[in-house]
């Protein structure tokens, strides 16, 4: 949602003393060390004096705070730190002022659990009035008319005008996968400026909790197969090996890659496995594409005892493919395929992780060197046979400013831009340029668990 925000300012106000709202969201960038709050995902202002507003410090620490005619009135900052951009977080911020505890008239609660750690706890005096559910400008991801943008994803977000709720309300834990999830028909009730918004695709704003609250939306809001029902894999910028003074750049929640510097970096994904059959697509984006890109799997396990400027390659229990048909793997780089990947096209990889086999493809051509992903222990056409009883994750390799890489692990999307025509998927998980072969499934909660 960078530089994308969702606001309405209601006719008339509603219950300023008694509110509820949920979300779930998922970041899109590393939080800095600073403590001023860089991040809005939620806030009611009429001006830089008067506002209540739920952000994200660029510390990483959730911060809720009242303030009227310039006074900080009320307040909570979380002494945890929320900085993991793999996960989807449920958030629950509770307004309550009329309640006769002091200690309930706020509530945050996270993943279905409520907070009681902080680095500032300031209660709200009794009945005081919160800036939310005024007749003023509400925003869902920025403050002040379009400034300090959330930069990520969001699902399932609520305000419930009137009423205090637990995050139990909104969420539930599913008993398949044990992951905390929405619940997609709440028995909660709205009031009359709550809303419930599902990011549904051509109708981002739009309002489900029958009360007709529908934001404007401005800026473009794309609707992914990413959720948290179903979390999908992102590149992972916490590897030790991509945070050197030579670093990466992570953008469309955390899908598309770039150094910042003359050295080769490596960043593997979030999600692996060491059994089933995966498949995933990154596209050449950059004007930098032959010799400088390595796309294929690693053990991450081995990251942590090299020093920076590595391929994929360098690793023992790294296999790659390069644009111009070259593969490597543990310092050793061959001839192989022959292909010529430009700019805009797409490598298809498909990891059978269960016969230790992996397999290349350019665009919706075929496999390379006759590959078929099918041919389970036989491997007919793979690029190598992997190291076994290892766990193994999508990795990339990188060298210069114009050497941009971006993935689709089945959210639908390389950078904000939806696949063209989706291809067959008889898995049913995710949505990808090209057919995805038969067995084979996305790098996502419910991929890892088929």
């Amino acid at each position: 949602m960078a530089s994308t925000r969702l606001y309405r300012t209601p006719g008339s106000a509603g219950n300023r003393l008694k509110w509820t709202w949920s979300s779930w969201v998922k970041l899109a960038t590393q939080a800095a060390t600073t403590t001023y709050w860089g991040q809005t995902l939620l806030c009611a202002s009429s001006d830089s004096n008067n506002y209540t507003e739920l952000a994200l410090q660029n510390s990483g620490a959730m911060d809720f705070v009242n303030v009227t005619g310039g006074s900080t009135d009320a307040r909570l900052v979380t002494n945890r730190l929320f900085r993991d951009p793999s996960a989807w977080y449920h958030i629950v911020i509770v307004w309550d002022s009329a309640n006769a505890t002091a200690g309930d008239r706020m509530k945050l609660y996270i993943n279905g659990v409520e907070e009681t750690s902080f680095a500032t706890d300031t209660n709200p005096s009794s009945s005081l009035n919160s800036l939310m559910n005024n007749n003023i400008l509400t925003e869902v991801g920025s403050r002040e008319g379009g400034n300090n943008y959330f930069n990520g994803a969001m699902a399932h977000t609520q305000l419930c005008d009137g009423y205090a709720y637990a995050a139990s309300d909104f969420g539930e834990t599913d008993s398949t996968s044990g992951i905390w999830v929405p619940k997609t028909s709440p028995s909660v009730s709205y009031g009359t400026n709550g809303y419930f918004l599902k990011y549904a695709s051509g109708a981002t704003g739009t309002d489900s909790s029958g009360q007709g609250n529908t934001q404007t939306v401005a800026g473009t809001i794309v609707s992914l197969k990413d959720t948290p029902n179903d979390n999908f894999c992102t590149w992972n910028p916490l590897d030790v090996n991509s945070i050197s003074s030579n670093d990466m750049d992570y953008t469309n929640i955390m899908t598309t890659v770039c150094p910042t510097g003359n050295n080769w970096k490596t960043a593997p994904a979030t999600m692996g496995q060491c059994t089933g059959k995966f498949y995933f697509e990154v596209k050449f984006d950059g004007t930098d594409v032959t010799g400088l890109t390595w796309i294929g799997i690693l053990d991450p396990s081995e990251v942590q005892y090299y020093a920076g400027n590595q391929k994929v390659t360098d690793y023992p229990r790294g296999y790659a493919l390069t644009a111009s048909g070259n593969k490597g793997n543990n310092g050793s780089e061959v001839s192989w395929a022959t292909v010529s990947f430009a700019q805009n096209d797409i490598c298809c990889v498909a990891v059978d992780l269960t016969n230790s086999k992996i397999y290349f493809r350019k665009n919706g051509d075929a496999w390379l060197e006759s590959g078929d992903p099918t041919s389970g222990s036989t491997g007919t056409g793979s690029a190598f046979t992997l190291a076994s009883g290892f766990f193994y994750t999508p990795a990339i390799s990188a060298y210069g400013n114009d050497a941009n890489l971006s993935a689709n692990f089945g959210a639908g999307y390389f950078k904000t831009t939806a696949v063209a025509s989706a291809g067959t998927n008889a898995s049913g998980i995710g949505t990808f340029e090209f057919d995805v072969p038969a067995g084979y499934t996305a790098f996502s909660t419910k991929g890892l668990n088929t």
